[in-house]
């Protein structure tokens, strides 16, 4: 089986490579902190020191980092993945990034003779847990059906959306629709509770109805029991909401829903929940005024 490099042991990248690990392929990992694939390499996987050695090692590459920023320090530096890629070997990102530096970074794969897709994921801790991800894909459709077996092993709804930078602008999509819907999700919950009624029960009754949605299902009963632990930051949404006005604004679209959301987020972050779950909203709704 062809060896695979993973760079990204996080909240969803640990789950992400080990379903890889499962299904037999050889794996080597790299993180910026050792210590999170600690449990990985206890299983069998290789610990690589840079991506470069991931790159050199490898023929199949999935990074699954933080910000465009990181993005383009594995990809595209000096100690980077397509100066250390082996020509016929594939590179996947499966962040949420820019569609722009999707473009430039299959690009600049293509000139090493490198197959490059953006492939970033929705369905957070839970859906990477159970591998149940959606994946968006852009780039090369021969690449992308050369690397179904992969994707298929990590999401249950792996879509081929476009050429490079199509699967970034469809996560965009994807968060400009949470963005909002999670405004509705919390100041549901904040009624509900105002009206005197228990709120298990009224999701009982409307999560399954006209107003269902997965943040209402999966992320209602996480609020209700206090529990903010990230399936995926505050932080990171922050980074991705400010991709998608950023997008948005070079297309000359407006997004007013997704602006106010971006606001109430970011003054989330300054009570001290960058490092909570998405659905630490609720909070910031809550206490307003």
């Amino acid at each position: 089986m062809q060896t695979i490099g993973f760079i990204g042991i996080g909240v969803m990248g640990k789950s992400m490579a080990g379903h890889l690990m499962k299904a037999g392929y050889p794996l080597n990992v790299y993180t910026r902190t050792k210590e999170k694939a600690e449990e990985m390499i206890e299983k069998g996987a290789n610990w690589a020191s840079s991506p470069a050695e991931i790159a050199q090692n490898s023929d199949i590459i999935i990074t699954m980092v933080g910000y465009p920023s990181d993005v383009e320090q594995v990809y595209l530096s000096d100690e980077g993945l397509i100066e250390h890629a082996k020509p016929g070997s594939f590179l996947i990102d499966m962040t949420t990034s820019s569609p722009q530096l999707a473009k430039k970074i299959t690009a600049a794969a293509a000139e090493k003779r490198i197959k490059a897709l953006d492939a970033p994921v929705s369905g957070g801790d839970i859906g990477a847990k159970e591998a149940r991800l959606s994946i968006m894909v852009g780039g090369d459709q021969s690449a992308f059906e050369e690397l179904n077996p992969v994707f298929s092993l990590m999401g249950s709804n792996v879509v081929y959306q476009g050429k490079a930078g199509s699967g970034q602008h469809t996560k965009m999509c994807n968060q400009i629709a949470i963005a909002s819907g999670m405004i509705g999700v919390c100041e549901a919950i904040l009624y509900a509770e105002k009206a005197g009624l228990d709120p298990e029960t009224v999701l009982k009754s409307i999560e399954s109805g006209a107003a269902g949605s997965w943040s209402l299902s999966n992320l209602a009963p996480r609020m209700l029991k206090g529990d903010f632990a990230p399936g995926f930051y505050v932080k990171h949404f922050i980074k991705d909401m400010t991709i998608a006005l950023n997008s948005a604004e070079e297309m000359g679209l407006a997004t007013p829903g997704l602006s106010l959301t971006k606001k109430l987020y970011e003054e989330l972050a300054e009570m001290g929940e960058e490092n909570s779950g998405t659905h630490a909203l609720y909070k910031r709704l809550k206490n307003q005024g």
